[in-house]
């Protein structure tokens, strides 16, 4: 996991340096830059696979090709051995396959990579960027004076003429708008033939496959584990291949989330890991945790305290971690979904929910880790495993008042967990953690109601929706660089949606 930056036509004075010093948490292992013709690639790196051989930004033999990349391509080595017949590889990493895949596909290389990924490339044909299907890592770009710059927060960026998000699944080259190459959640014909008990078994076989391919690593990998379903689910699948687990918690003295993930840790025999903090621990981390965030959206800088503690108990432990995002996109697990009436309307929201996934739970795990220098992978949002819950009926899939949350899910990993934890209801990250009701309580004591209509509107049309968002947005203010627009923040559509 990285952190990259692209200066693009810039004649006047390069900000690349100054850029890259701004996301060194991103890389704590290294760092490199190179040019080619009029763009200039900077990148700081957290070492995974084949530390040696794996310096970015990365050159073809010809010195006419160069990429960086932040993320991880789990097929790497199926793309290496069709590569190899016209390319001879140098390393084991997978960002050479990025340079050879580039010059045999050009553009056509996008779709066929199976991972996580913000990227450029620049070469004869000038300058790409573009991102993974669901957002897991993060880009933005602008432009200023007719120079384009790149980079992987907001926070690297000086002023800007114009600023904004590559959204997730796009590509874009200067002198155009950002273009579509994959849908996050695919319109797909529903398995209608398929009988419950086959597909139960397909959806546990993916998931487990998920599961396995995001172990590759050269470092140690661990879990983030709270107890509840989803992330106790992936400590499960991995603990069979992985010899010594270490599996991370934290929350404050008594949270449900503790107890949780200690019945979890003793069933599956792993490492566990946890930090209990308190209410004054909050407080004072949450300019850290709102600076690393980017973001003063209230539900989202809620959940991310919890995520704060446990990746920097992590961090100090193993350099990745699997996390249990995406699962209540895919298999419906929010209360809220029970209101919609028929298949169309929820399959419909699912999509939306995936897609909006890239401005709310991706950018806290993406956040939250790299703030330690930890890599955090999501293998609920692995592509195969998003096409197969995308052709489910909608009935399997629909909360109902008869069963829990989730039901296709469990019962396909039936026997995986102990019964309590199989049946444990949903709860949001902050709540389960113990921490939701802190700092709304410390901006209850700070601001009054009538400060809050006073001082709600921060943009044109764009309003806080609380007390407590009002509180994150003046920590915001002062954690951002002043330039940056409050409108560049994602909002979660729905508070009742966030986890």
């Amino acid at each position: 996991m990285c952190g990259i930056v692209v200066a693009h036509g810039w004649t006047r004075e390069d900000p690349l340096r100054e850029m890259m010093g701004k996301l060194r948490h991103r890389g704590p292992d290294g760092e490199g830059d190179f040019r080619i013709n009029g763009t200039h690639f900077g990148h700081v790196r957290l070492a995974i696979l084949d530390a040696p051989g794996g310096r970015q930004p990365m050159v073809n033999e010809r010195a006419n090709l160069m990429v960086s990349f932040n993320g991880e391509i789990y097929n790497h080595l199926l793309l290496k051995a069709e590569l190899e017949k016209n390319h001879r590889f140098r390393t084991r990493s997978d960002t050479e396959v990025l340079i050879h895949g580039f010059e045999e596909f050009g553009e056509d290389l996008l779709p066929r990579l199976d991972g996580m990924f913000a990227a450029a490339w620049a070469g004869p044909e000038g300058l790409l960027l573009a991102r993974d299907p669901y957002g897991i890592k993060p880009l933005y770009f602008g432009e200023r004076s007719g120079a384009f710059l790149a980079a992987s927060e907001l926070k690297a960026f000086p002023p800007m003429d114009s600023l904004q998000a590559l959204p997730a699944g796009h590509a874009w080259s200067p002198g155009g708008a950002p273009w579509r190459y994959a849908l996050p959640f695919p319109p797909r014909p529903v398995l209608a033939s398929e009988s419950l008990a086959d597909s139960l078994a397909r959806l546990r076989q993916c998931l487990t496959r998920s599961v396995v391919k995001r172990l590759m690593s050269d470092v140690p990998v661990g879990v983030y584990l709270s107890g509840g379903l989803d992330s106790s689910l992936v400590a499960a699948l991995m603990r069979p291949h992985v010899v010594n687990l270490h599996t991370f918690t934290a929350g404050m003295e008594g949270a449900p989330d503790l107890e949780a993930a200690r019945v979890v840790a003793k069933n599956l025999g792993t490492q566990h890991h946890e930090l209990i903090y308190t209410a004054a621990e909050v407080r004072d981390a949450l300019p850290e945790v709102i600076g690393a965030l980017e973001s003063f959206d209230a539900p989202l800088v809620r959940s991310a305290v919890p995520m704060y503690f446990v990746s920097r108990l992590a961090a100090q432990h193993v350099k990745v971690v699997l996390s249990g995002e995406g699962a209540d996109e895919i298999f419906a697990g929010y209360p809220y979904l029970e209101r919609l009436q028929g298949g169309p309307a929820l399959k419909e929201e699912l999509a939306g929910m995936v897609e909006r996934l890239q401005d709310t739970n991706l950018q806290r795990a993406d956040r939250m880790s790299m703030a330690f220098g930890l890599e955090a992978r999501v293998p609920f949002l692995d592509q195969a495993l998003v096409r197969l819950a995308s052709r489910l009926p909608a009935e399997w899939l629909e909360p109902r008042p008869d069963r829990p949350e989730k039901w296709i899910l469990r019962e396909a990993c039936r026997g995986l967990l102990p019964p309590e934890i199989m049946e444990r209801k949903k709860m949001k990250f902050s709540e389960g953690a113990g921490s939701a009701s802190v700092a709304a309580e410390l901006a209850r004591r700070s601001i009054s109601p009538a400060v809050f209509q006073a001082e709600r509107e921060v943009a044109h049309n764009l309003m806080l929706r609380s007390v407590e968002e009002l509180y994150y947005y003046r920590i915001w203010r002062e954690q951002m660089p002043s330039h940056l627009s409050p409108a560049l923040v994602g909002r979660t559509r729905d508070w009742t949606a966030a986890t």
